[in-house]
């Protein structure tokens, strides 16, 4: 029975972190093919996603305790502040940084986050540098310029704001991870994301309402695309993510999320038909070593309070 609860838990990872992976290429189609406008799909995305995941969380035995969240005001706040700039500020330059360049490069820039946290937690002497960071620090910056400039220091090679916006999807990664920490220990993962998503959601509203689209210019492969990446690589990808903790440890299942990197390359490549030089698989392949390292790292030298919740999304 363990064993199969194990295989279960394994599959879901696994096809949680491709389908992230694979939803940031599909959204990448729909900006560029289908000119979709980038603060529509991440307003509809985030609405659509965080209102199926509260509806499943109420499905449970606990349903009443889906506002509880709301009835302190610090929680109430903190919720607030991590749905605008937690889950919002994630959402929004990622899917900016795919606009401007292209899904593999979106993701993988925002795997810097681990290396943000790493050095924010020496800024404030939680942790020690040890030789194990030197060699992630170097992986992570040999991929990124393997990856932005293909070998050449005279040009890059993705357009600038690609770069502006998958750096500072890091930056509100390592935000999100390192936030979401205080609300993690208090509430399930699905109201704290759930309810994260509909505030991001309802504040982007503000900019692009959701129902101000023009259905006539949709395709059928086009909408089915928007479905795919709301229901499949949004709220599916993050329920089946969450649920594989209950059979694996945080250990595996962030070793196994570095799929969504690596869908995210191999889709944008062969599907899309994305041009990338040997040294940015030579990036790639630093980065993604990268994640791994980090993944299997002992967390001795660290503080787990701050970095071992496990609140993803990426993507």
């Amino acid at each position: 029975m363990k064993n199969k609860t194990r295989i279960m838990g394994l599959l879901l990872v696994i096809t949680g972190a491709s389908l992230w992976g694979i939803g940031g290429t599909v959204a990448q189609k729909l900006f560029q093919q289908y000119e979709i406008e980038v603060n529509w799909l991440v307003t509809t995305r985030l609405l659509v996603a965080g209102i199926l995941l509260l509806a499943i969380y109420s499905i449970g035995k606990n349903r009443s305790s889906i506002f509880d969240i709301w009835k302190h005001k610090t929680t109430a706040i903190q919720l607030v502040v991590f749905g605008i700039f937690g889950m919002l500020a994630v959402q929004y330059t990622y899917m900016a940084s795919i606009n401007h360049g292209n899904a593999a490069v979106a993701t993988l820039l925002q795997y810097l986050a681990p290396i943000m946290i790493l050095l924010y937690l020496l800024i404030r002497k939680q942790s020690h540098f040890t030789r194990h960071d030197l060699i992630t620090v170097s992986l992570a910056l040999s991929g990124c310029f393997f990856l932005l400039t293909n070998g050449s220091l005279s040009k890059l090679s993705v357009p600038p704001m690609a770069v502006v916006w998958g750096v500072l999807s890091g930056i509100a990664l390592a935000f999100y991870t390192l936030y979401a920490g205080q609300l993690l220990k208090k509430y399930d993962s699905l109201i704290v994301v759930g309810w994260a998503m509909v505030i991001g959601g309802l504040l982007l509203s503000f900019v692009h309402t959701p129902w101000e689209i023009e259905l006539s210019s949709f395709t059928l492969e086009s909408f089915l695309s928007i479905i795919f990446v709301i229901i499949f690589g949004t709220m599916f990808a993050f329920w089946f993510y969450i649920k594989s903790l209950q059979s694996l440890s945080p250990k595996e299942t962030s070793l196994l999320g570095s799929l969504e990197p690596l869908a995210a390359v191999l889709t944008t490549v062969f599907w899309l038909k994305e041009p990338f030089g040997f040294h940015q698989w030579l990036g790639t392949f630093c980065m993604i070593g990268m994640i791994v390292l980090l993944a299997t790292q002992k967390k001795s030298n660290r503080n787990p309070s701050k970095i071992n919740h496990e609140p993803r999304q990426a993507g």
